[in-house]
């Protein structure tokens, strides 16, 4: 399985990014090989869609599980309609909150933001 947090900075270790489409980076983690990937995120200063360009990215490179703090309603409904499982990850590192997941102490995602749509 193929699990993705947003991060701030092109580490295993970082923090968690509060906005989906805004973070720097993603951490791709493989549960399979237990191989991690830096994928750096070319949309974060878009003025419009960011969010959207970053559910295709997760798409693109297969991710199965997105852990995140919160989730614009396009970009929810992309993962969503690609069959990603989208967790509440409130607060933390990639790496404590995949070995939240993997432990099962995180719950789905319920309450999705409006995204800001043409605002940067």
């Amino acid at each position: 399985m193929k699990i993705v947090v947003p991060i701030e900075n092109e580490t295993e270790d970082s923090n968690i990014n509060p906005s989906l489409g805004r973070a720097p980076y993603y951490l791709l983690y493989d549960t399979e090989t237990e191989a991690a990937e830096i994928i750096a995120n070319t949309s974060k200063d878009s003025p419009s869609g960011a969010g959207v360009a970053a559910a295709q990215l997760m798409i693109d490179a297969g991710a199965e599980v997105l852990l995140t703090p919160r989730c614009g309603d396009r970009a929810y409904a992309a993962l969503k309609g690609a069959g990603i499982k989208i967790m509440l990850l409130p607060s933390g590192t990639a790496k404590s909150g995949i070995a939240a997941y993997l432990e099962g102490g995180l719950s789905e995602l319920d309450t999705v933001v409006k995204g800001h749509h043409g605002a940067h």
